[in-house]
């Protein structure tokens, strides 16, 4: 139950309803708002007169359901705007990692040369192997930072744990949480507490209400800034990397009141099939596109056979705009 409270409450007497009611509290556009279990139906007798509006929900997907919200949530990201009713569907493009400045630099000047406004790069990198590349920290971070002001790009990297979460969200314009710390609940408390958007990707192994609860933490800290990014889940199948679940983006579509990215590139893992499955999902009329571009995809030190070299990437940019105009969308 998502509880919005009177406007004349005393701090004091707030922290006292929560407590009492083991609910959760936050403010939002000068509101105070209290979320307590799903399972409760119906306002205690005891907070009632301290109500101003009650919702009564269906599951612990609350803050982020359009039965709560029946609107998309608008994110702001620096001068650009994704989600709401903006009808944009934003590229974030870029390696895996960042590697070196001329790496970073020749796709920032790519990005540039066909007006896209945001650059993805991993500078924490959590690994599957303790024996390969694990980013360049905090030294990449800062060239992230160089690349938005010599080129004017909004920058999305990811967190891999909670020790470098804050040093993530001063700098980085996107917060990224990868599917292998999406239930990391001192990340996502973290988040809460900033006001920085944040891009949540789904777990590979995670359902649709669990990835959408992951994103409740997140929510019900106080940042209403968070977008819903499917990567791929795991399946029988092992001919792809992982299987990308277009029939859970449309579910995240219908209930959910969070903008809706895909991840292409890491749901097929080899570069070949990247293009289709990135026009697939444009047609559904997402909110954004998370792709990974390489000057030398060959010579990466990670994921290098899901890259896209620059003429791949160009020419599959190209042929997503009719597709993005036949849902009514313009690519950003």
């Amino acid at each position: 139950m998502i509880i919005h409270l009177k406007g004349d409450l005393a701090p004091e007497k707030i922290a006292t309803l929560a407590t009492a009611h083991e609910a959760i509290h936050f403010r939002s556009e000068d509101r105070d708002i209290l979320v307590l279990s799903s399972k409760i139906t119906s306002v205690p007798t005891a907070l009632a007169p301290y109500v101003d509006q009650s919702f009564v929900m269906s599951s612990d997907i609350q803050l982020a359901s359009k039965d709560y919200q029946s609107y998309k949530r608008n994110i702001k990201i620096r001068q650009d705007v994704l989600g709401g009713n903006t009808n944009h569907t934003m590229m974030m493009a870029g390696p895996c990692s960042i590697e070196s400045w001329e790496q970073i630099s020749q796709t920032a000047e790519l990005l540039k040369s066909l007006n896209i406004k945001t650059l993805r790069a991993g500078c924490f990198k959590p690994r599957t192997s303790p024996y390969t590349f694990q980013g360049m920290g905090e030294e990449g971070l800062k060239m992230l930072v160089k690349v938005r002001e010599t080129y004017d790009l909004n920058i999305i990297t990811e967190v891999k744990d909670s020790s470098h979460v804050d040093l993530v969200i001063d700098h980085a314009d996107i917060v990224q949480i990868g599917t292998k710390a999406m239930y990391d609940q001192s990340i996502l408390r973290k988040c809460g507490k900033s006001t920085k958007p944040v891009l949540l990707k789904r777990g590979f192994g995670t359902t649709l209400q669990e990835f959408v609860q992951a994103a409740e933490f997140i929510l019900s800290g106080g940042n209403p800034n968070v977008m819903l990014c499917e990567r791929g889940i795991r399946t029988f199948e092992n001919k792809t990397r992982f299987t990308l679940d277009l029939t859970g983006v449309a579910y995240l579509k219908e209930f959910t009141n969070l903008p809706v990215v895909v991840d292409p590139s890491h749901a097929m893992g080899y570069r070949y099939g990247i293009p289709d499955l990135t026009r697939a999902a444009v047609a559904m009329g997402i909110d954004g596109l998370l792709i990974e571009t390489h000057p030398t995809p060959e010579l990466a030190k990670s994921d290098a056979a899901q890259q896209l070299n620059f003429d791949e990437f160009t020419k599959m940019f190209h042929s997503l705009k009719p597709v993005a105009e036949a849902v009514g969308q313009k690519l950003i």
